[in-house]
């Protein structure tokens, strides 16, 4: 099948657009790749099917669900507010919250808190949050890191609404969106639904691939709780609707590397804070799941498996599936791949080509 390319890139950049051709020409559905560096955009492409059920192309204001990209766009929130001292106790912010863990170790998934020990629904934060506030953590908070992919919405959310009086999309909206003019939506409103990309997973698709351990495979499935068990959740308006700080945020690939060359150049949070939020709070091997992590506040970091490509220091957030946002701060740009098929980490070399090629291409 012949797909079509669309977008634009500067010269010099002509391999990324190739490297970006050959991943739509054998994709179920679609993608887009964008680069931004000092401002200008360098690389802007899309191609594909936004909807593969409805033969729908991918357009160049296509919106797509982040999945955990969200935690990078709570994480410039964070930095931006500086409001909350990684230092301090959760319960100085929050004295209902009873395990004793400071706001540090909750953004650099150290807590032990890694899901919600009752039945609830993931989708309805507030009780997600007050049940984590009475909850024992599964390790003394700071001995071990482990990823925590929903809970760490719920607690962040729940930090800044006591300290800002704010819900988390509010605070996206307003202290991100509006001001820098991106497409970037934490609880996406109906107006836009006709733009969200459909989900789709790969026959293959599956989580936590570096894990073989049959016990904490179980603690996996509750940490994800029904998240990814099927199309239907993430596909659906409530799914969008919900501000998930952690998985349910919408933008496009254009925005993201937007929001990630502003925060490399100051133009988000003050340097001491961005500083702060980039530095390693938190590496080694994930105590759930085996895969390397390097953290900082809310931030991933470049590790040891390259998630960010080839640059020696990056920071940003992927997302399940595929998705891969982030900053190379010494190369001075912004950059982001989003996708509606989702694929295992084990078998999904897509970010990982475009992320070599970008930098050859420097």
């Amino acid at each position: 099948m012949i797909v079509d390319v669309h977008g634009t890139v500067a010269p010099g950049f002509e391999a990324v657009r190739d490297v970006f051709a050959g991943i739509v020409a054998h994709a179920r559905g679609g993608a887009a790749f964008s680069v931004v560096r000092r401002g200008e955009t360098v690389v802007e492409l899309w191609g594909g099917l936004a909807d593969p059920d409805a033969g729908t192309p991918w357009e160049r204001n296509t919106l797509c669900v982040l999945f955990s990209g969200t935690k990078g766009v709570v994480a410039a929130v964070v930095a931006a507010l500086d409001v909350l001292d990684p230092e301090a106790p959760v319960r100085a912010y929050w004295p209902e919250f009873t395990a004793e863990a400071t706001v540090g170790q909750v953004l650099s998934h150290t807590a032990g808190l890694p899901f919600v020990d009752a039945e609830h629904d993931l989708l309805d934060t507030a009780v997600c949050a007050a049940m984590l506030a009475r909850q024992s953590p599964l390790w003394t908070p700071g001995s071990r890191v482990a990823y925590h992919p929903l809970t760490y919405g719920y607690l962040v959310a729940e930090l800044l609404r006591r300290t800002t009086g704010r819900g988390a999309g509010a605070l996206v909206r307003e202290v991100l969106a509006r001001p820098h003019d991106l497409d970037l939506h934490l609880g996406t409103p109906p107006e836009l639904d006709a733009r969200v990309a459909r989900l789709v997973r790969a026959p293959d698709y599956r989580i936590s691939t570096f894990l073989d351990d049959p016990e904490r495979r179980r603690i996996v499935e509750r940490m994800y709780a029904g998240l990814l068990d099927s199309d239907e959740l993430v596909n659906s308006a409530r799914y969008r609707r919900a501000e998930l700080a952690a998985a349910s945020a919408t933008g496009t690939a254009l925005s993201m590397a937007t929001l990630y060359d502003l925060l490399a150049a100051g133009h988000v949070a003050q340097q001491a804070a961005l500083a702060r939020a980039s530095r390693t709070w938190s590496e080694g091997v994930d105590a759930l799941n085996d895969r390397p992590l390097r953290f900082g506040l809310g931030f991933e970091l470049a590790d040891p498996i390259g998630t960010y490509g080839p640059a020696e220091v990056a920071f940003g957030h992927s997302g399940a599936g595929g998705g891969r946002h982030g900053a190379w701060p010494q190369a001075q740009l912004g950059f982001s791949f989003v996708t509606n098929e989702l694929r295992a980490e084990d078998t999904d070399t897509r970010a990982a080509t475009l992320l070599a090629t970008l930098y050859d291409a420097l």
